[in-house]
């Protein structure tokens, strides 16, 4: 298996130049100096991951996770250091306020330092994401209490988090759990069993606080009698110390595919005397306060397809440089096979998908910084709004996007693809939870029609459509961009445009808006990937005029740019021609 390098020159110039991190400082209010010191940090997380997370990934997939017979669940050799350094580095606190111990710095750039997590070790990764998830959580809709108890030991990393939704018979349909939550002074006894819980045990933090959606005796039937709970595996005391360990415990470990080294957990509450759980947010309104964490993950696990598509693609350009096999047209010996026309269409392939689910991703990332900036209300709910019509389309496309470039790297690798020893099977096996968790595609692709289109009326989409007009009208002169191309792209806007009035034409028809709206969200998220794309390019050119990048590096984002149009933007006519097609059928 070949090391992983982060990108740190892509991230950067994805981060300086396609959404513009010193504007967004300006506007949002974060620190100017965070410009300033990106490359440090960039450099700094690239190190850790290089060198202490990356080389426990491949040992920790073949060790897995251990538990005893009382629920005590052991890591693989080295993930607990690895994890210690990573809280000694201060890696947990990077977006947080620092009313509680964070450093205050934009989302979008500790995203790019969470890319390097989950390229590097998509198991260990996961650690820090639920946390994450679990801190936005309580931060916006737990008591000034929870807050001051919980989160300055949970933001530094001491401590971890997950989300805990799932059931036996409760998976997507939430409103079906039947964990109970009974009111007992100032806390609730929590009972039930959940599943699937994401290090939901494991021995690299000293506690762990669980977020249980549960349901209150007089509940209603349904999402609308669901509460949220805040679940310490350890009693935390008044005075932030470690108290009795709570009424909970692992029950068991799946057995999965993938991840290997990552616990994912049966989950039991309240056996004996009934876990202690502190409300967070108001009763009976706890899937809107999870939805916080959600969402978040659902960025997140997005960002995770880029960072699987970034290691496949890293994995499969050092084996092809060095794999010799065969001729290849216009040479006379034998050589490395990336000379060879079809694995040179598999790289080009898996390099453009990658660069434009990084500018996709990132894009929505900093619309989490501009949605919770001080900017006036009109303008914070247009950012909001497109934060909500992003977050399915890159938790959709990159998941599945992510799927075609493991396998790609792996057919590059040919029978050695299919050998556990190079690597990239475990890659492959890593990435196929991706389009599942946090809501399957399915899910994503009915959240973006139904919600983010027909919901909003048309909203946020069509103002989406009008950025991308204006991107067209404001070309630079010289764009490296053929008009040809020029054409691709305006012409996938306007079909764009008809699937969006088609949608709103029979909004009442759900039967309908079912059926295509997986197309819908494919085909919206290839468009939009290629107008980040389209961004990308016109800002390297700027960044060259400006002697803040090389021509080579100005060159390379062109011919990528360039073949991400020409042979992927095209498929979104596919998904079209379906849309268009569909028996819309009596309403």
């Amino acid at each position: 298996m070949s090391n992983y390098t982060a990108p740190v020159a892509d991230m950067g110039f994805v981060l300086k130049e396609v959404v513009a991190l010193e504007k967004l400082c300006q506007f949002a209010g974060f620190d100017p100096s965070t410009v300033d010191i990106l490359e440090t940090v960039l450099d700094a997380a690239g190190k850790l991951a290089k060198e202490e997370i990356e080389p426990i990934n491949q040992s920790g997939d073949l060790q897995g996770v251990k538990i005893d017979s009382a629920g005590k669940v052991t890591t693989a050799e080295g993930f607990k250091e690895a994890y210690q350094h990573y809280v000694e580095g201060g890696w947990g606190s990077l977006q947080f306020s620092p009313e509680y111990g964070g450093q205050g710095i934009p989302f979008v750039v500790a995203a790019s330092v969470q890319e390097m997590w989950h390229s590097a070790n998509m198991s260990w990764g996961l650690c820090p994401l639920l946390t994450q998830g679990a801190v936005e959580a309580i931060t916006y809709n737990a008591s000034d209490e929870l807050k001051q108890r919980y989160l300055p030991k949970m933001i530094s990393g001491e401590w971890s988090g997950t989300m805990n939704l799932t059931e036996a018979d409760a998976g997507t349909d939430v409103g079906s759990i039947k964990t109970s939550a009974t009111p007992e002074k100032d806390y609730y006894l929590i009972r039930g069993q959940k599943m699937f819980i994401t290090w939901g045990e494991h021995d690299m933090t000293e506690n762990i606080v669980h977020l249980v959606l549960a349901r209150l005796p007089s509940a209603p039937l349904g999402v609308k009698g669901i509460s949220l709970f805040l679940v310490p595996k350890i009693l935390v005391n008044e005075d932030g110390s470690l108290g009795e360990p709570n009424d909970l415990k692992a029950l068991s470990l799946e057995h999965k595919i993938g991840i290997h080294a990552c616990p994912t957990c049966v989950m039991s509450y309240g056996d004996t005397r009934g876990a202690i759980g502190y409300l967070v947010g108001e009763e009976n309104k706890g899937l809107e306060c999870m939805f916080t964490m959600m969402n978040n993950a659902r960025l997140t696990v997005g960002l995770q397809g880029v960072s699987v598509a970034e290691r496949a693609y890293q994995q499969a350009l050092s084996y092809c440089n060095e794999r010799v096999q065969g001729v290849a047209p216009g040479y006379k010996e034998a050589g490395p096979i990336i000379r060879h026309p079809d694995v040179q269409r598999m790289l080009s392939t898996m390099k453009s998908i990658t660069e434009a689910a990084r500018a996709l991703t990132y894009s929505a990332c900093t619309e989490v910084d501009m949605a919770a900036s001080a900017l006036p209300d009109k303008t914070l709910k247009k950012h909001a709004r497109r934060l909500g019509l992003l977050t399915p389309i890159v938790k959709g496309w990159c998941t599945e996007v992510a799927q075609e470039v493991a396998t790609l790297s792996l057919q590059c690798h040919g029978g050695m693809g299919f050998i556990e020893e190079t690597g990239i099977a475990q890659i492959f096996r890593d990435a196929r939870i991706l389009p599942i968790y946090e809501g399957t595609n399915g899910i994503q692709s009915m959240d973006l029609v139904v919600r983010k289109i027909i919901g909003d009326n048309g909203l946020a989409i069509n103002e989406l459509i009008v950025d991308m007009r204006e991107s067209l009208s404001s070309l630079s002169p010289g764009s490296p961009l053929l008009s040809s191309q020029i054409d691709r792209f305006e012409a996938s806007v306007d079909d764009l445009e008809k699937t969006v009035s088609l949608l709103l034409k029979h909004s009442t028809n759900r039967q309908f808006s079912g059926s295509v709206a997986f197309d819908v969200l494919m085909m919206t998220s290839t468009i939009t990937a290629a107008w980040q794309m389209f961004i990308s390019v016109e800002r390297a050119k700027l960044a060259l005029e400006s002697n803040k990048v090389s021509s080579e590096f100005f060159d390379d984002k062109a011919a990528t740019a360039q073949y991400f149009i020409d042979s992927i933007l095209p498929r979104y006519l596919g998904h079209f021609i379906t849309i268009s097609s569909t028996d819309i059928g009596v309403q």
